[in-house]
């Protein structure tokens, strides 16, 4: 127990043998509850969990641990109560992704009703000595959400290559626009804990399962009016191997962005009140993008039959420097009304 909170860490792990055990073998004293999630590896990592689970726990052989079904987390041996064991090992049938595993997680703390759940790799890549600072501003009533930030400080990103900064950037560009958390960076960072509250209330069920999980639940947290947190830490990597396909990963979470920002304008400015900055955002999209077709359409006519570009591109141009105005107003406005739900950590 953290400052009168309970504390449940859950930890995905996917081909983590040789890293797995020693995040759970240095994980805090205060943490109550650890959910090992191994998501049907192809090493020894499910064995190495169950040998520091046992450490753990105290016990030899009998330890409980489950498997995951789509309807149901059921029990792999007769032991005895499960919230008794500090460390609670968990397998998947079949490979989920890290979102899967995290899913999977949440909604075990969930079922055992931690009061903070945060979350960290089984990589060894997050530093356990300072999930304290994760945990305070829950505490603290601050935030219902937080999370990493590699970005803040240059030297806390000299871990980082410069194609993963330059990556994580455009992500965070892409994640401040669905996410309406216009001061959040590093929006790719795992290392986060969450309310019981915040939790509650998300929808974890549909939480997406995919790489982006992190972009997705930031859009959810900011659609129910959850405040968030950026806690500064360094980057670190060891000798784990990334198992991201980038060119796949880029695709599908830029889809995911697009669809979750148009839900989130939906939701929060249409349904559960109104605000005119959703319509400024599809009128100023719209204009632009006729401004382009139009520009395009112009070059097409002078080639093709020599026709004047001076009316047709006077007109392509107001309705660009229209739609971007609008868009500008929209962001300005998204800006102003989230403003009060995030706060910077920088110590």
């Amino acid at each position: 127990m953290y400052r009168e909170h309970t504390i449940g860490v859950v930890v995905p792990a996917y081909n983590e043998e040789g890293f797995v055990g020693e995040v759970i073998d240095t994980m805090p004293e205060y943490v109550d509850r650890m959910y090992v999630i191994d998501d049907c590896s192809t090493d020894g990592t499910w064995d190495e969990i169950h040998e520091y689970a046992a450490k753990v726990n105290g016990q030899v052989g009998d330890e409980e641990t489950f498997r995951f079904r789509e309807d149901s987390v059921e029990a792999l041996t007769d032991g005895g109560a499960a919230f008794d064991n500090r460390v609670v090992p968990i397998q998947h049938d079949e490979n989920r992704g890290v979102g899967g595993a995290l899913k999977t997680g949440y909604l075990r703390s969930l079922e055992d009703e931690m009061d903070i759940t945060a979350v960290m790799g089984g990589d060894g890549q997050m530093d356990p000595d300072i999930l304290d600072r994760f945990l305070d501003p829950i505490v603290e009533d601050d935030a219902d959400y937080t999370k990493g930030n590699r970005l803040l400080y240059k030297d806390y990103r000299e871990g980082m290559s410069k194609w993963r900064f330059f990556g994580n950037s455009i992500l965070t560009f892409l994640t401040k626009i669905a996410s309406g958390y216009w001061k959040m960076m590093d929006p790719q960072n795992g290392y986060t804990a969450i309310s019981y509250y915040a939790l509650d209330n998300v929808g974890i069920e549909g939480m997406y399962e995919y790489y982006g999980y992190c972009n997705d639940l930031l859009v959810k947290l900011n659609a129910k009016g959850m405040k968030i947190a950026d806690v500064a830490m360094p980057a670190v990597y060891g000798d784990e191997e990334s198992s991201i396909n980038y060119s796949s990963y880029i695709r599908k979470v830029s889809r995911m962005l697009l669809r979750n920002f148009l839900w989130r304008l939906k939701v929060k400015y249409l349904v559960l009140d109104f605000h005119p900055l959703a319509l400024f955002y599809v009128f100023g999209a719209l204009t632009t993008l006729s401004s382009l077709v139009g520009a395009g359409w112009s070059i097409y006519a002078k080639l093709m039959w020599n026709d004047s570009l001076f009316v047709r591109g006077s007109l392509s141009l107001m309705l660009f420097m229209t739609g971007s105005l609008f868009l500008m107003f929209a962001m300005l406005f998204d800006m102003q009304v989230n403003e009060d739900k995030e706060v910077q950590i920088h110590e």
